[in-house]
């Protein structure tokens, strides 16, 4: 044998020997039998391509960041407890979610109004319109952000604001955002933005991971007046897109108490990219306008717990009488799909709203592997005609909505930062659906005759892109 070929021989020992070990780290800590399951067989099989995919890909842990389980650091946590402590809704007054709140970061609280903002210019207005009022500090972060005009006139608000004193966070997903220019970026910093990445690749445990994303979409007002949502920064968000067309999506503006749990949430994500602990007001206040109860819910890898899909099972398990989900991706793990049978077969009513159209083919596609049994199980899924959409919403029985920016797939449940606001409160549950039912007017109810009438090779593209689920 010559040296050439020992040299190949081992090198191929050594990729294969790779490949087994992380095989096993797999088996130990991938989350899902399928996902475990598909980087088995790859990393054995195929250890050239799978343990490189599998160094970036492959966690579904996000190492360093640490979750807080209390509103504020040690210093001011007795003082912020007291000012939370009269706003605290009992469980007989929020209804069955008691899983939920025990994974969010405070309970329900009492003393909020509730604004439900529908589409991309209704929803920029009242939040351009809340930072103007800003007197001490301003909060934002988004997953994707547009230089665009939405994008220019959000960056001139924000110069605005911090040359006249005010304080302006601005926090982004380096992914989400990765075309936007460093030109845009140096003119918020020059004019006094604190402007800075999630950093998902930061820490040693981290370095070659891209699959995590910080995908949640908050502004905070001086503590008191939050927005939470599904649209991000860019014009395609108000329904400019030629190719995407109308964008139907919705928002919801909170003041009140609750709010300290989307600041919470933030404190947390900039403490992570920054190390800085911001000097934030943390005196919980009622709106004087509203006392709807209200639950901030995020989630995300870092969880100890499975947040996403856990909060979801709660709301699924928790209706009574009607179950409305809209979602544009739609690939639901197989607890989320089996709660969702239970609560067909128990006799209620649940509805699930899609796109029409996709944005992303794999998703598109994983959907049509997950419908038929549904449609067979009492499941009503229908697809949205009149544009791209792109909310995420859920609306149990009459008393309970969400708003928020988790969709019902494994990327949401796992890889992705998410935020959902929960509502017990009948009128806003009214709004919630009178909103649901325009948009189920303008949807087509899928029958499991178009199910059976598509091609094969479409058949069988959607059951081989549900085997993407995990990095989906």
């Amino acid at each position: 044998m010559t040296g050439t070929e020992s040299l190949w021989g081992l090198i191929l020992l050594t990729c294969h020997a790779a490949g087994f070990l992380c095989a096993v780290h797999a088996l130990m800590s991938v989350r899902t039998p399928q996902g475990t399951m598909a980087w088995g067989v790859a990393l054995i099989a195929f250890p050239y391509f799978a343990v490189p995919a599998y160094f970036v890909l492959g966690r579904s842990k996000f190492h360093g960041y640490k979750i807080a389980r209390q509103v504020l650091e040690a210093s001011s946590e007795e003082r912020a407890a007291r000012a939370v402590r009269p706003f605290v809704v009992q469980p007989e007054d929020h209804g069955p979610l008691l899983a939920a709140v025990a994974l969010a970061t405070i309970p329900f609280l009492k003393g909020n109004e509730v604004e439900l903002l529908v589409d991309g210019r209704a929803t920029f207005d009242d939040i351009f319109a809340g930072i103007e009022e800003a007197r001490g500090y301003v909060l934002v972060q988004f997953f994707i952000v547009h230089d665009d005009e939405l994008g220019r006139e959000l960056k001139a608000r924000l110069l605005r604001k911090a040359a006249a004193g005010v304080r302006v966070y601005f926090l982004f997903d380096e992914f989400g955002s990765h075309a936007l220019p460093r030109a845009y970026l140096r003119e918020l910093r020059g004019g006094g933005v604190a402007a800075r990445p999630f950093h998902t690749t930061r820490g040693p445990g981290n370095r070659f991971q891209l699959n995590f994303r910080n995908h949640r979409k908050v502004v905070v007002v001086d503590g008191r007046t939050g927005w939470i949502g599904g649209h991000n920064v860019g014009n395609e968000y108000l329904g400019l897109s030629p190719r995407l067309g109308p964008w139907r999506d919705t928002h919801v503006r909170v003041t009140g108490p609750a709010v300290l749990g989307m600041q919470k949430s933030f404190y947390d994500d900039w403490r992570w990219a920054t190390g800085e602990k911001l000097q934030l007001d943390w005196l919980a206040q009622p709106s004087g306008r509203g006392d709807v109860p209200a639950l901030i819910l995020a989630s995300g890898p870092a969880d100890p717990l499975e947040t996403a899909s856990l909060m979801f099972q709660d709301v699924i398990h928790s209706a009574r009488r009607r179950l409305w989900i809209t979602s544009p991706y739609f690939v639901p793990d197989p607890a989320v799909a089996g709660a969702l049978h239970l609560a067909a077969l128990r006799g209620v009513e649940v509805r699930i709203l899609i796109p029409n159209d996709p944005d992303h083919l794999l998703v598109y596609l994983s959907a049509f592997a997950f419908v038929g049994e549904m449609i067979d199980a009492g499941i009503e899924i229908y697809r949205y005609q009149a544009g791209f959409l792109h909310q995420k919403v859920f609306l149990i029985d009459d008393a309970v909505a969400g708003v928020g920016t988790a969709n019902l797939d494994n990327r949401s449940f796992r890889l992705n930062f998410e935020i959902t606001a929960i509502f017990a409160d009948h009128e806003v549950a009214a709004r919630v659906e009178s909103m649901l039912v325009d948009d189920f007017a303008q949807a087509r109810r899928m029958t499991r005759e178009e199910l059976r009438n598509k091609p094969f090779w479409f058949k069988a593209a959607a059951r081989a892109a549900t085997l993407a689920a995990p990095i989906q």
